[in-house]
């Protein structure tokens, strides 16, 4: 049976768009396919946001047109025909999914107390369990309280079933005063804290309101959020002392000096970062203006528009602040309010959904940020000027995964994640030319390296390598490890890692796994990046390695030890190897279940699996997959990758003392947060 959730609002402006992301990610923590739908939308071309933003997340597979019920003007013409066609759209969706949010009206239509009904008579006939989601902007505990009950009542007259509230948009010193206030109800209720940044519009947003164009700067940036607005209207000096970080600022665009002396600020690094400016006025810059500010090689965006002063200010403060899926910071902002604020688990519970035993990509990725926000360890990032990783700490930072540092010049890094409305503040940012530590590196680098050759003044150019820097504070305990490869390659970034924190006891190489996440299950794939031609008994560390990889990240081993023959039907070098490793790891760790020499499809194909080894416990079943040599690994993983749409989380080192774990190149943003969350849980279970 699907589960639905109908998040519901006695008014507008409460934020119910991130309770609803919110719910979408809880959701994606218990079952496979999530759905969400808006029963009533306005009935212009416009595309409403929230379901965009909502039908934009990875775990939803549907189309715009499939999650939209009908308009506001078909509910006033006739409000049951209008009932009538959501049921049937809505159970269009649920069909294709085991769960659904939907999100109710917006309030921007009829009067309060008829949409709310309205509202409570869809979410009834859905059979829907009812989120209220209320404001509590300028009401004190009492005020809030008395509009849940009000609220309640409306959707009880109607037959719809509440099961949880959230208060949204409390002032900070309110917090506690309004949770005591709900304390009595018979549903749970959280309060979310009032966050002024996600009811801010983008640079982009107010450029369409403006009927804008952007003159020049990054058109990337258009999508940090405006923070504050200011209007340009007194002297330059008068300005200048009311600028704030974020700000856009409304100037006429014939008042050169003015507009020279505000990218010069941008630029300084005493003044804030601005998130743009708006020329009004339908002036142009002069000539002399332009290569000026094109001299100052600043990205700022620079709009120009025809409106005067006061239109061009009046429509910027009317312009609202959506969460849109332009802007990461205020979408993390918005996942981590909620995951403060609200006991998703509890949530779940009270919706009554179960558990899946499937394991999707979405359901394994969160709960590797989960594990890793328990466990507060500290990562180090080499490659702090690169803009992914920069994106990367920016989500990490705010969803509490673990603490961060950046190296790099940190006038540079933090220049740059304002430009990209990033939010770093909590971040450690160090040069890996800081003397102190430098010093400190080298003779611990040449006391490790003496046997070597290494002496002080060779370990001082060594040591600011950013991925010896890196290294070497997690050496020293000054991170719980490190993660890299972005901008470097394999042998860069594990190579200073082999020198100075070597393997655990009883591993003779460090070795690498792929999480091969597919549509049901979580596979561990080893090694596909390291070593290109392990001997059986390398063979066998990485086995007992990877078994030991998949047990901490909630994988039960079995360890399937591939060849291009299964048993004892095949003979030859190749296949000696396996049937030695297989021999090995069974020596020395029989309490691990093993198999081999197997084929993949007796491995993880029942079917097969009963034909070519019936009594076998791996055969079928395998969850470990040990491939012969790096050439067949590393091409079976990206096979399966590209060919069976799996995702692939790694490559993830093992068999160091300390977690150190490499990137590749072209790794998305995702890929870096997912791997300073495992780094993370390594640290946590990987001491000494």
């Amino acid at each position: 049976m699907v589960t639905s959730v109908y998040v519901t609002s006695p008014e507008g402006h409460t934020g119910k768009s991130s309770v609803a992301l919110g719910l979408v990610e809880s959701f994606v923590r218990r079952v496979t396919r999530v759905g969400v739908f808006r029963p009533i939308t306005r009935g212009d071309s416009d595309r409403d946001p929230v379901l965009e933003l909502l039908i934009s997340h990875d775990a939803v597979d549907l189309d715009y047109e499939d999650c939209v019920g009908v308009s506001y003007e078909d509910v006033h013409a006739d409000p049951d025909a209008a009932l009538a066609t959501i049921v049937h759209r809505y159970h269009e969706v649920a069909d294709r999914c085991e769960a659904v949010v939907i999100v109710g009206s917006d309030y921007t239509d009829v009067a309060g107390p008829t949409e709310l009904a309205f509202n409570a008579r869809v979410a009834a006939n859905l059979g829907s369990a009812v989120v209220l989601v209320v404001s509590a902007v300028d009401r004190d505990p009492a005020d809030v309280r008395q509009m849940v009950d009000v609220s309640a009542a409306e959707l009880g007259a109607a037959h719809a079933r509440l099961v949880a509230v959230v208060a949204n948009r409390a002032a900070p010193e309110r917090l506690d005063p309004i949770r005591a206030a709900f304390t009595d109800l018979d549903v749970p209720a959280w309060v979310m804290p009032d966050v002024p940044l996600l009811a801010a519009p983008s640079v982009r947003d107010l450029m369409g309101a403006v009927d804008g164009s952007l003159a020049t700067g990054d058109s990337e940036l258009l999508d940090r959020e405006a923070e504050e607005l200011i209007v340009g209207g007194m002297t330059m000096e008068h300005i200048l002392e009311r600028l704030s970080d974020g700000a856009v600022v409304i100037v006429p665009g014939d008042r050169s000096e003015v507009i020279l002396a505000l990218v010069a600020a941008h630029a300084a690094e005493n003044f804030p970062s601005l998130a743009g400016l708006i020329l009004n006025g339908g002036f142009e810059p002069s000539e002399q203006t332009t290569r000026l500010v094109d001299g100052l090689r600043q990205k700022l965006p620079i709009i120009t528009t025809s409106y005067g002063t006061f239109e061009t200010a009046s429509r910027a403060a009317r312009t609202p602040g959506l969460l849109s899926t332009g802007s990461q910071r205020k979408l993390d902002l918005a996942r981590s309010t909620f995951e403060q604020a609200v006991d998703a688990e509890a949530l779940m519970d009270a919706v009554n959904v179960p558990r899946s035993e499937v394991v999707t990509p979405l359901m394994f990725e969160h709960t590797l940020l989960e594990r890793a926000r328990a466990g507060a360890k500290h990562v180090v990032l080499p490659e702090g000027e690169d803009d992914r990783i920069l994106r990367a700490a920016s989500t990490l930072l705010a969803r509490e995964v673990a603490a961060i540092t950046l190296l790099g010049d940190e006038s540079v890094i933090r220049a740059r994640a304002s430009e990209l409305g990033l939010d770093i503040a909590a971040a450690t940012v160090l040069s890996p030319t800081d003397a102190d530590l430098r010093e400190r590196f080298a003779a611990t680098y040449t006391s490790l390296r003496e046997h070597k050759g290494m002496t002080v003044e060779r370990a001082r150019e060594i040591v600011t390598d950013v991925s010896y820097f890196g290294t070497m504070m997690v050496y020293e305990g000054l991170a719980d490890g490190m993660v890299s490869g972005a901008r470097h390659t394999t042998a860069h970034t594990i190579k200073p890692s082999f020198e100075t924190i070597k393997t655990l006891p009883d591993v003779s190489i460090v070795s690498s796994v792929f999480f091969m996440c597919l549509t049901d299950r979580v596979l561990v794939y080893g090694d596909c990046a390291v070593n290109p031609d392990p001997d059986a008994g390398q063979l066998a560390d990485i086995a007992i390695s990877s078994a030991a990889t998949a047990a901490q990240f909630g994988v039960e081993p079995r360890i399937a030890m591939l060849s291009y023959s299964t048993g004892e039907s095949g003979s030859g070098a190749d296949v000696d190897k396996v049937r030695e490793a297989t021999a090995e790891v069974r020596r020395r760790r029989p309490d691990l279940v093993v198999e081999g020499p197997i084929q993949y499809d007796a491995a993880v194909d029942p079917t097969t699996a009963s034909t070519k080894m019936p009594d076998s416990e791996v055969a079928g079943r395998a969850t470990v997959l040990i491939f012969p040599d790096l050439n067949t690994g590393n091409n079976t993983y990206k096979a399966v990758q590209r060919s069976a749409g799996a995702v692939a989380v790694g490559p993830v080192l093992q068999g160091l003392r300390k977690p150190v774990n490499d990137l590749s190149r072209g790794a998305l943003v995702q890929d870096i947060v997912n791997t300073v969350a495992i780094t993370a849980i390594q640290a946590e279970g990987g001491a000494e």
